[in-house]
């Protein structure tokens, strides 16, 4: 007995002691980038930066959230698009999906704008023919500061960088082991139109955004830029400003630069600011001051000692970081002292590092702290960070898939606050989507198609005809976003918040009830649909894209369903519109198993063009929906199963990250581990094939390729996946625990119903955990071996999958899972 007194008391001690310690958090490396995917990201949730440590010629490729190009959406941009409908659904109830496709082309619309490049920050340090020595780049994402050293003739040089929320500037301090050392000059150029002025000290870059800017992938303009507005109401100005601070030596402006000399110590503000004044504003005529904005940011840091700009940064990037914690086989041998292009190398090559696998969640945390505090503007396709005039894919909001992946571990990973960005831009498009909704349909509610920006774009994209419907006429993505408004309620329990955002909720589900359509058998069906972004055969060998109910469509408008209901039932509000919805839900076109054992993509079993296609798109009523899951739907669970086996281990890098969340929520660990691995295959830089397998940069950006930032933040999300699962009322503790990490400890993970929790594992096996109860009420906890509430005195019961116990929590009150075997 006392044995087991000590050892329980043991694992208490461990785990309290252990709640904020982590491995090593640090990128770090032994040579200058060559590559934008070896540079380093800095950023304060608006300001970017992507820091190169170059020696002779520093480079800091600089980005601003809200620098699009375009303005507000027009309305009504395809009139003929409704005659176009009644014509495809007859075509599909005739099986002629030929004239379907082609039909649906007609309902197209324009393609969105383009996110763009802020500028490039330059600091020249001419060292001669002097070649350096004892060279390091390293990034510490727990205190997000990067730092480039060297010595050059016997003196250390070192640079700092970070991007300061509460200074609203990126600051850069150059120092030098030997006083008045350091001489130098900084410039700063932009690829858009504009203009350059220095004096004051400062050096001062004034442009505007292109009017228009066509996608990457778009060839047959022969001005895919275009500046000229012909709507008055299109291209937003900008200002970038940089002022130097010097101490000692002596600084002056010549030929639009700062021009530094002898200096001990130098610090530069770089400050930035758009006039975008909202979706619906004209960025020109009812723009806001960018001028007088960036010269507010600036304040808010010139003046200031280094010190206390340091300490007020830490202050507020660790109020974030610092609620989760994560170590992994801490008895592990440590490779944090390899370069990490190095440590790459050796993962790929089948090396075990979990130090490096705990830094790649850890690394999307601190992507998304430092990409996605921005009014209107959620992190994109690639978060902040983009140096391509016209980036891979408009560096937009792509929205059957990517935007969402990249919130998909803002609750779980305890950074709710981040996840503002996107309400705002869910409201948005609400909007936007209901006039689209309206003229394109002659529908109700509001709809949004397959790609969007920050000017709420919600029309179906292709330039009027020239896109694929398989990609640009998908129409569920309104019914996709809803699910994170209704998310972050299941996280928090704001019923405040739910009242706010039940409106948008219900305009998606009024759409989706206009847009339903009853097929021979008396099933409410959608049509056209698609199935992203793949083709089936039919007919022999004929290729289709457009069909009558994708998997997706009915596993997205379930989910939608069923998540407006509950809400409408927690605010008491809407008992008939309820009826309604649960009408139409029990009508449904219900799922559909091949005879492959797998779950069908479509409403019949069509033969898949690319049986390996990245997207997983039917499977998402396993993830991120709730509806199949092995302990409630066994069959369907292991159909999804089987699907997963049948589309393979590789993919695209979000598309192998969509996986890792997948298996684990099949309670498969080991498959799911797999397919992390796979995520962290080190990519050649220069390997921009989106069809090769994905992998991560050698700054551990996920590689499509290219860059896509949405693998970084799903293949965060995936790992808590593994360790923390809440989707079934019930906190389900290490329900994925892969045999690769035998000994952990993880801290400040959230789940639904506003739990906060800790879990330290031995062996395998749950050894303790802590439960943090922010809001009160039911508690449902599962784990795969038998435990005992230690407040409480409650054992779990053994139960189908694990073990299980139920208990009325109390507000602010933490409860102990001890492990009894």
């Amino acid at each position: 007995m006392l044995f087991k007194q000590i050892k329980k008391i043991s694992l208490l001690l461990l785990l309290a002691a252990t709640g904020h310690a982590q491995q090593k958090l640090t990128l770090h490396y032994d040579k200058p980038a060559k590559e934008w995917t070896e540079a380093l990201p800095v950023g304060n949730g608006r300001l970017g930066g992507m820091v190169f440590g170059r020696v002779n010629e520093e480079l800091i490729q600089l980005n601003e959230a809200t620098l699009w190009s375009g303005g507000p959406v027009s309305k009504n941009v395809n009139p003929d698009a409704f005659n176009n409908l009644a014509p495809t659904r007859q075509a599909l109830t005739e099986g002629d999906y030929e004239k379907a496709y082609e039909l649906t082309k007609k309902m197209q619309g324009l393609y969105s704008e383009s996110y763009m490049p802020l500028g490039d920050l330059k600091i020249k340090q001419d060292f001669g023919n002097a070649q350096p020595t004892a060279y390091y780049r390293g990034l510490n994402i727990q205190d997000a500061v990067a730092t480039t050293t060297f010595t050059v003739n016997g003196v250390e040089y070192k640079r700092e960088v970070f991007a300061s929320a509460p200074g609203e500037c990126i600051i850069i301090r150059l120092t030098a082991s030997k006083t008045k050392s350091l001489s130098l000059t900084v410039s700063a150029a932009s690829q858009l139109n504009n203009i350059i002025s220095a004096g004051h000290g400062l050096i001062m870059l004034k442009g505007k955004a292109p009017a228009h800017a066509d996608p990457s992938y778009i060839s047959y303009n022969k001005e895919p830029i275009i500046y000229t507005d012909t709507t008055g109401c299109r291209g937003m100005r900008f200002e970038l400003i940089v002022k130097q601070q010097v101490k000692d030596g002596t600084a002056y402006t010549k030929n639009n630069e700062i021009v530094i000399k002898d200096a001990t110590e130098v610090l530069l503000f770089v400050s930035a600011a758009t006039s975008f004044n909202g979706f619906d504003k004209c960025p020109d005529s009812q723009g806001k001051d960018e001028h007088k904005l960036t010269l507010e940011h600036l304040k808010k840091s010139e003046g200031k000692k280094y010190e206390k700009l340091l300490k007020d940064h830490l202050a507020d990037f660790h109020g974030f970081f610092n609620r989760v914690s994560l170590t992994l086989n801490d008895t592990e041998k440590d490779k944090s002292a390899l370069p990490t292009d190095v440590r790459l190398e050796q993962y790929t090559a089948g090396g075990k590092d979990a130090n490096l696998e705990a830094l790649f969640f850890q690394y999307g945390r601190y992507l998304l702290i430092s990409a996605s505090r921005t009014k209107d503007a959620p992190a994109n396709l690639q978060g902040i960070w983009s140096k391509e005039l016209r980036a891979p894919w408009s560096s937009n909001y792509t929205t059957n898939i990517n935007v969402q992946m990249n919130y998909w571990p803002v609750e779980s990973g305890n950074l709710s606050e981040l996840f503002s960005p996107l309400n705002d831009l869910i409201k948005n498009i609400s909007v936007t989507g209901t006039e689209t909704a309206k003229s394109f349909y002659h529908a109700n509610g509001w709809v949004l198609h397959h790609n969007s920006d920050i000017w709420g774009t919600s029309n179906p994209v292709g330039d009027l005809g020239k896109g694929d419907p398989m990609w640009a006429n998908w129409y569920m993505g309104a019914n996709w976003l809803t699910r994170h408004l209704w998310e972050h309620y299941e996280y928090t329990g704001d019923k405040n918040y739910l009242k706010e955002v039940y409106p948008i909720m219900k305009g998606a589900a009024l759409f989706t009830l206009d847009w339903l359509q009853q097929d021979k058998d008396g099933y409410l069906v959608t049509m056209p649909s698609t199935s992203p972004e793949n083709r089936y055969y039919y007919d022999g060998k004929k290729k289709g894209a457009v069909t009558v109910a994708s998997t997706m469509d009915m596993a997205i408008i379930r989910d939608l369903f069923s998540n407006t209901m509950a809400a409408a039932k927690i605010l008491n509000t809407d008992n008939d519109f309820t009826k309604t919805l649960e009408s139409a839900n029990s009508k449904l076109l219900p799922y559909k198993i091949g005879s492959k054992g797998q779950l069908l993509e479509w409403y019949r079993e069509f033969e898949e063009e690319d049986p390996h296609h990245r997207h997983t798109s039917h499977l998402y009523a396993l993830h991120p929906a709730t509806s199949i899951s092995p302990l409630t739907t066994p069959d369907l669970a292991n159909a999804a199963r089987r699907t997963l086996e049948l589309r393979g281990d590789d993919g695209t890098g979000w598309s192998l990250a969509w996986k890792v969340n997948m298996w684990a929520r099949l309670l498969d660990g080991n498959h799911a581990y797999t397919l992390f691995r796979n995520q962290l295959r080190l990519t050649k830089d220069n390997d921009t094939n989106y069809n090769g397998h994905g992998g991560a940069y050698p700054n551990l950006f996920d590689a499509h390729p290219p860059f896509q930032i949405d693998g970084n933040f799903a293949g965060t999300a995936g790992v808590i996946e593994m360790l923390l699962q809440s989707q079934n009322n019930e906190l389900h503790l290490l329900p994925a625990l892969p045999d690769a990490w035998a000994e952990g400890n993880v801290t400040g993970l959230k789940a639904k119903g506003n739990f906060t929790v800790a879990i330290k594992w031995q062996n395998g096996k749950l050894a303790v955990g802590k439960i943090t109860s922010n809001n009160g009420g039911k508690c449902s906890i599962r784990a795969a071996q038998p435990f005992i509430i230690k407040e409480t005195g409650l054992k779990s019961e053994k139960s189908e999958i694990g073990y299980s116990v139920t208990f009325n929590s109390k507000k602010g009150t933490t409860y102990t899972v001890e492990a009894t075997q």
